[in-house]
């Protein structure tokens, strides 16, 4: 892909990444975030969190269906960065729309309220992915080690897809698109990675044995 294109396609990156926190703030400057606004803000900054996650996820899988598609490793990290912003936005609005920034009310919540422990556990999951997402700290950890911490990013979705499922009333399934979702990610990654071995193995025993003289 040409530089011209990227530069092209990061820019509707960002402009779509960014779009739920501006439609946030323009119905909040023209006052038609609804009935309830805290729910909405609510609502809206936990989705965005959910679905860029989940399409930062779906990189890695998309990308190995073809050497062509090499290009999206490019966006994993802004994606991932911009899913933490918005868990943040999330966990900001809970702390002080819901808690109204009082320490005993939060840790309340966190100990009485299910899906407020594993919403708080899925944002320090990822804490320290954000924070070591730069060249800098890959270089400083290694590729290997910090490969292995960003792996977190997993089960930082489960323990997202958990909270939002805990949250919604019973029979409600809103949360059931995302789950089957990242459902098929957790499955592609391991047989991605037999049918390499597999391919790479029938390489293997299919070429020409060298004679040494």
């Amino acid at each position: 892909m040409n530089r011209k294109a990227l530069i092209l396609l990061k820019t509707l990156t960002w402009i779509a990444c960014l779009s739920p926190f501006l439609w946030l703030l323009w119905c909040a400057a023209t006052n038609t975030l609804g009935p309830d606004p805290t729910k909405t803000i609510t609502f809206t900054t936990g989705t965005a969190t959910l679905e860029i996650l989940l399409i930062s996820l779906a990189v890695t899988p998309v990308r190995r269906l073809s050497p062509r598609l090499g290009w999206l490793i490019k966006f994993r990290r802004l994606l991932g960065l911009f899913a933490f912003f918005y868990a943040s936005l999330h966990l900001l609005t809970w702390m002080g729309l819901y808690c109204g920034f009082q320490p005993d009310a939060m840790l309340g919540d966190v100990v009485k309220r299910r899906y407020v422990t594993a919403g708080m556990a899925a944002w320090l999951l990822m804490l320290p992915l954000a924070a070591t997402s730069t060249n800098w700290a890959i270089r400083k950890m290694g590729g290997k080690k910090w490969a292995r911490l960003h792996r977190l990013v997993y089960i930082a979705a489960v323990a997202g897809i958990i909270h939002y499922w805990w949250q919604v009333k019973p029979g409600v399934l809103k949360p059931l698109d995302e789950t089957l979702i990242l459902a098929a990610l957790l499955i592609a990654r391991p047989v991605q990675v037999w049918l390499q071995r597999r391919k790479a193995a029938a390489r293997a025993a299919g070429a020409p044995a060298t004679v040494r003289g």
